[in-house]
């Protein structure tokens, strides 16, 4: 029975880690979507640093939006 309740929170988790690097993904080419909206302070050469830091929050955000969205769906397996 505990190899059982392993294997389910085995698959929660690992839905939960999917959840957050799609979320972190999607927040990148959020972050790099801003070159095309606003390249005076964010461009791939003399803003990188601005670039970066604005990809790293979306990523960041998007992640958590995404754990909390899994989470909705799959809370915490039953013990």
């Amino acid at each position: 029975m505990k190899r059982l309740e392993l294997k389910q929170f085995e698959l929660w988790l690992k839905g939960a880690v999917a959840a957050a690097i799609s979320g972190g993904a999607g927040g990148v080419l959020t972050g790099l979507a801003a070159v095309g909206i606003d390249p005076q302070h964010f461009n791939l050469q003399a803003g990188m640093s601005a670039t970066l830091r604005i990809a790293a929050a979306a990523a960041l955000i998007n992640a958590v939006i995404g754990v909390a969205a899994y989470l909705q769906k799959s809370p915490l397996p039953n013990d």
